[in-house]
């Protein structure tokens, strides 16, 4: 842990000297920041190119980094004029600068302003890159992505490289479940149920992009093993108003969507409402599990063959403002209601067999099991943020507060017949209401040092309350009516403060590269209370210290190489510690564990991105990550079990386990090729290597190799339709004890735009010639191994309307040459 920062202090202390020797004695520097006119931000990739007043060919150039910055060196002194260019802007032009020996040229912000062609009251701008490369981020520009717009978070996901998602939405970033999700950059305690359940519940046409940064800085949070996934919200900055009505029908899934935004002078305004329905869809189930109980000398297959059916539903609303007060001072506040939950119910015809040792038949049984289930959750987030700017270019202080409130409730539900004579043996009803409240205080500073060498320093403080109560009633069968379980029923409050310092430096290294480095300090305390736990053992409050390394080498123009390192960390959840033991189906049960470990994660990168200018772009990741304390679920199996007063038999127990360290190693390559100005490549491929070192079985390691591939097809037939086709293959993942089934969806869609584009038709199949995707699953553990397949269905035909109305005002800005004619002075 010491390397990182000997390696840190060492770059500090020869930079002074490096970077001094980087200017030829007598020769000028010329720098600026290039942004963007109307929302002021940072425009990357612009091309800066310094020509001598008599000549028509170049003298030197270069491109913005991802602050907007440039620097030309060793410029002789006479008279030069610039010229800045961008993909989608307007170019800008000095058509006079005059450089003297040994000076420092400061041209601070240039603004340029987006080509656009006027439609009557809409104004259609050139479009950007769907994937963007930052130096610690990549960006998928989601609202740009047409077969996903009729869908919702998930499908987006698909999409993003480094990004898999199963059949079940479960999602994993660079191989790892360990992420930190955000909406608009904060975090929402909706995240803390089911969060394949939230991302479902979001409809694709309300995103605008999805941010991910598998090494986040000392900036961010430590949380997230994998790292962070930033979903942003549709939100319009442009002056006047606008709205955008969003509405998709389909076989599987239907939502809509409704944005308003409002701007006028430094005061905007938005807000938005949005839902969507699944219908009821049958999932067709079958397993087969065979046990043997090394005591009695049995073996056991239990056999499982039924179905379920599912329905999901979801709502979302919200508001927000941003206020800029005297250009220095910005107010921003929001607030929204997310409201989503499913219901269900199944019926599995069960056979079990028990032979003893001589293959005796022992019995042989028959039962109908029915289940029900119910949930549902309310979650109300809410954020006021105030940003602080000085005279000093890029000096800034922001101070935010955020507040999450989530109340859930769960009901489910289990009656077993014995058969042919459907006398009903078994019979459990769990309501589980719970209350979960996260704050957050924030405070960031920004503080440029000298040209190009900024400082952040800053600090959170974040306080995270659970509460939960569980009420179990079981059958008594010869009373035939239901009692309260106490040995089952229970209650939780949970609760964690988290205290957390950092600072970090940006800078260049001479001219040999670009550094970002930085550590963050945590402290985490944690007061919890189990009713049912063996014992209540107090949690010790522990610290972590996060490095962060980033290095950024631009190989002219075009090549970019990267290198990063971050260090994370995966705290359980209360669904993970809570000791609350579900025996609604008494032969497969599920249970927390109060005493799980936080995972702690070491990661490296090395990255590569080619820019081919109109031919599109390329990327590479290697990436090594290792996990301490590797949080996994874990099945063992009981012949008998007892809980309580109640005894179960041939029953498998799944928890959440330390199952020891997990190391992986992998490669990402993402390539968007435009073969001509109608049609489009993109393919995501991604390999990686694991190896489980499993400390609960000695000696039963697990090695696998995974990989995922996709490939995006998009044609422009003329300038009102498009074309697109999007295929993916998640291969079979293998964890600790087994192997998870491989899924393949692929999708078809066609949009066509009219009334002066203000208004689109989609029309989108997915997996149209396969009504299930099949989920074989393979599963060992000591005396057991369990084969199972789901038929899930996943075949769905869907149409969507967009329409877009309003006025905004894009006010074209002057070209002002900064400093006058002959450019800025010392």
């Amino acid at each position: 842990m010491k390397r990182p920062f000997i390696l840190f202090f060492l770059i500090l202390l020869f930079l002074h000297p490096v970077y001094a020797q980087s200017k030829k004695a007598g020769n000028a520097i010329l720098s600026g920041k290039i942004i963007d006119s109307a929302s002021h931000l940072p425009l990357e990739y612009a091309t800066i190119t310094i020509y001598t007043s008599a000549s028509q060919l170049p003298f030197s150039g270069s491109t913005s980094d991802n602050a907007g910055l440039f620097t030309l060196n060793d410029i002789p002194a006479g008279n030069y004029r610039l010229m800045v260019e961008s993909i989608g802007y307007n170019s800008f032009n000095i058509p006079t600068i005059e450089i003297t020996k040994n000076s420092i040229i400061d041209l601070k912000n240039i603004s340029l302003t987006k080509k656009s062609v006027s439609l009557q009251n809409i104004t259609v701008v050139a479009h950007g890159r769907l994937v963007e490369n930052k130096i610690d981020k990549m960006v998928y520009n989601a609202e740009k992505d047409i077969t996903s717009q009729s869908g919702v978070a998930t499908d987006i996901l698909r999409k993003v490289p480094m990004v898999s998602v199963d059949v079940n939405g479960n999602v994993e970033l660079s191989g790892s479940s360990g992420i930190r999700f955000l909406i608009n950059g904060k975090p929402s305690s909706m995240f803390g149920s089911n969060i394949a359940d939230v991302l479902q519940s979001i409809p694709a046409s309300q995103i605008k992009s999805i941010e991910v940064i598998t090494n986040p800085g000392a900036r961010y949070d430590a949380q997230g093993l994998g790292g962070i996934i930033n979903i942003i919200l549709k939100k319009n900055t442009a002056h006047g108003t606008n709205s955008t009505i969003s509405l998709a029908s389909g076989s599987r899934t239907d939502n809509g969507s409704f944005n308003f935004n409002a701007r006028k002078n430094d005061f905007g305004f938005h807000a938005y409402v949005s839902g969507n329905i699944r219908p009821y869809a049958t999932t067709p189930y079958t397993s087969n599990r065979n046990s043997s109980d090394s005591i009695q000398h049995t073996s056991t297959l239990y056999q499982q063959d039924g179905s379920s059916r599912f329905r999901r539903q979801a709502i979302q609303t919200g508001l927000g403002f941003d206020w800029t007060v005297k250009e220095k001072n910005n107010y921003s506040g929001s607030v929204s209601y997310n409201q989503f939950g499913y219901t269900g119910n199944g019926t599995v015809f069960q056979h079990q067999k028990n032979w003893s040792a001589d293959q005796s038949l022992l019995s042989d049984v028959n039962s109908l099991s029915n289940t029900s289930n119910f949930y549902k959750a309310h979650n109300i987030d809410a954020g006021f943020n105030y940003k602080r700017t000085f005279d000093k270019e890029d000096q800034e202080l922001e101070v935010s507060i955020t507040s999450s409130l989530n109340n859930s409730t769960s009901t489910a539900g289990n009656n077993q017949l014995l058969l042919p004579m459907d006398s009903l043996y078994y019979g459990i009803n769990n309501r589980n209401p719970g209350k979960e409240t996260e704050t957050e205080l924030e405070v960031n500073y920004t503080q440029p040092l000298q040209k190009e060498i900024q400082l952040g320093l800053g600090g959170k403080f974040s306080l995270l309350d659970i509460s939960s109560q569980a009420d179990i009633w079981s059958l008594v069968p010869n009373l035939k009516s239901y009692t309260r379980n106490k040995a089952l029923s229970n209650n939780l409050d949970y609760h964690q403060k988290v205290y957390a310092f950092y600072s970090e430096i940006k800078l260049p290294v001479g001219s040999l590269f670009d550094a970002k480095m930085g550590a963050r300090y945590e402290r985490t305390e944690i007061n919890s209370f189990y009713s049912n736990a063996q014992r209540q053992i107090p949690t010790p409050g522990y610290n972590t210290l996060v490095p962060s390394i980033y290095f950024s080498k631009k190989i002219g123009d075009r090549h970019t190489l990267k290198l990063s390192y971050s260090k994370r960390i995966e705290r359980p959840d209360y669904g993970d510690l809570n000791p609350f033991i579900n025996t609604a189906d008494p032969k497969n049960i599920t249970a927390g564990n109060p005493y799980l470990k936080p995972e702690i994660g070491n990661r490296y990168e090395l990255g590569y991105a080619l820019d081919l200018g109109s031919v599109g772009s390329f990327m590479a990741n290697l990436f090594y990550r290792a996990n301490n304390h590797d949080i996994q679920p874990y099945i063992m199996y009981y012949p008998v079990l007892v809980i309580g007063d109640s005894t179960f038999s041939n029953v498998s127990v799944s928890s959440r386990e330390n199952i020891g360290m997990e190391k992986n190693t992998g490669l990402n390559l993402f390539g968007d090729i435009h073969y001509s100005n109608k049609f489009t490549f993109r393919s995501n491929l991604f390999f990686f290597h694991r190896h489980i070192i499993n400390v609960l079985q000695p000696g039963f390691d697990a090695y696998s190799f995974n990989y995922r591939m996709n490939i995006n097809l998009t044609y422009q037939f003329n300038t009102r339709w498009v074309g697109e086709f999007f295929g993916n293959f998640n291969s079979p993942r293998n964890e600790v004890q087994g192997r998870y089934p491989s899924f393949v969806t692929y999708s078809f869609a066609f949009r066509k735009q009219f009334w002066n584009k203000k208004g689109s038709l989609a029309l989108t199949a997915t997996n149209p010639f396969n009504e299930y995707v099949n989920q074989q699953t393979e599963v060992k553990g000591p005396n057991f191994s369990l084969n199972s397949n789901r038929k899930i269905p996943f075949r769905s035909f869907g149409v969507n309307f967009t329409w877009k109305f309003g006025k905004l005002e894009f006010k074209k800005e002057k070209d002002e040459i900064p400093g006058g004619i002959n450019g800025p002075t010392d």
